[in-house]
């Protein structure tokens, strides 16, 4: 880096089981200044902020992973409550009324982006903390995050998102997210080595740099941690990826809703390209490229019985079957190896929610980039509504 802090000199994080993998996301910031974050100190507290939308499920067990923190600085934890039908506003107010360091705001727009801002606005402490409803801290995660912030003066500090599953169908989910076949092997997904970063998982985030630079962009519904770190690099701050900090999320339950999630996910990825039109990895672009093979594919076949096509011309035209057979054969090699489970049961769900993720997301990312995100919501939190307002 041409003008390194000497803080990012003297910091190495913690060995773990991470560090010896490949980082692909970690990008060297913008503009290279690399200027230090105010710094930030320990005893003036943090704030954690989480938007919550139907989470009656997980919301008990998010909360008792904030509170139960090895951090002896004083906390607070500002819910912002969206319209939920499952009972979970019902459940916040409970955990409020036992629990003084608990705060609640409304959100009625339920988006997440405007919750975040909401509750942002709402904590008090230098240090805002993001948690995700559907997620679980490691019980060191906020004290070994304020350590790397003041080691590096970085602005915002993220580490490894380990998925987990209660159900065969959500373990199935786990493990993909866990794969770099699933999620094609991002630094947060799979480990790597401390260093400078594009975004950062949740993110424990410096107030004074978050404010300067406008918190989050409420015009984004997904990716709108991604955005907001871009900013946070084009000012000159630092993103830090440390693979020590642990969060432990819990993916969705059906398959009707991770198709949903990660057709809206891809979407605003392709809305995120078009409004930044900025390098991207190759990784993104293969599950549209899996979509459009797919569907040629569909209508060469289509054309060969009933003898549109044929002769040479047809012999010719069946290397596309090429590229959809080796997929297959990578996730049945997958699915019966390791990473596709212990049973059966396990192995079947892993066939299903592969080749799931991969086109829910590469249909959402061709349709952002082709029409934009527009109005699209990610409606996987809900029952049977298309959008978060009652």
């Amino acid at each position: 880096h041409p003008r390194s802090s000497p803080h990012l000199q003297a910091y190495r994080a913690p060995h773990d089981r991470h560090t010896g993998a490949a980082c692909h996301d970690r990008q060297v910031q913008d503009d290279h200044r690399g200027k230090d974050a105010p710094p930030t100190d320990p005893a003036a507290g943090v704030s954690y902020v989480m938007p919550v939308l139907n989470e009656r499920r997980y919301l008990a067990r998010a909360v008792a992973s904030v509170l139960s923190q090895r951090f002896d600085g004083p906390t607070e934890v500002v819910l912002a409550l969206g319209p939920s039908t499952d009972g979970t506003t019902e459940l916040a107010r409970q955990l409020a009324a036992a629990e003084p360091r608990i705060l609640l705001v409304d959100n009625p727009a339920a988006d997440i982006p405007v919750g975040l801002n909401l509750a942002i606005r709402a904590s008090t402490k230098p240090v805002i903390v993001r948690v995700d409803a559907h997620s679980e801290l490691d019980p060191d995660y906020t004290t070994r995050a304020l350590a790397a912030l003041q080691a590096t003066r970085a602005a915002n500090v993220g580490g490894i998102m380990h998925a987990e599953g209660r159900t065969p169908f959500q373990r199935a989910v786990a493990r993909a997210y866990n794969s770099p076949i699933g999620l094609g092997g991002g630094a947060y997904h799979g480990g790597g080595q401390a260093g400078e970063a594009e975004s950062a998982y949740l993110g424990v985030m410096n107030r004074a740099v978050l404010e300067e630079v406008g918190l989050f962009d409420e015009s984004i519904r997904r990716g709108e941690d991604w955005e907001l770190n871009l900013r946070i690099r084009r000012a000159g701050y630092r993103v830090w990826f440390d693979p020590t900090l642990s969060v432990t999320y819990w993916p969705r339950e059906s398959w009707q809703r991770l198709a949903r999630q990660f057709v809206a996910t891809g979407t605003w990825r392709g809305e995120l390209i078009r409004r930044y039109g900025r390098s991207n990895s190759l990784r993104f672009f293969a599950p549209p490229a899996l979509v459009l093979v797919t569907g040629l594919s569909i209508v060469l076949g289509v054309l060969q019985l009933t003898g549109v096509v044929g002769g040479w011309w047809s012999l010719a035209l069946s290397a596309i079957y090429v590229p959809l057979i080796a997929y297959a054969l990578l996730l049945i090699a997958v699915a019966a190896g390791r990473g596709g489970g212990s049973g059966i049961r396990d192995k079947i769900w892993t066939l299903a929610v592969l080749p799931t993720m991969h086109i829910a997301w590469g249909v959402g990312l061709l349709i952002g980039l082709t029409h934009g995100a527009e109005e699209t919501v990610d409606t996987s939190r809900l029952a049977d509504r298309n959008t978060p307002l009652p």
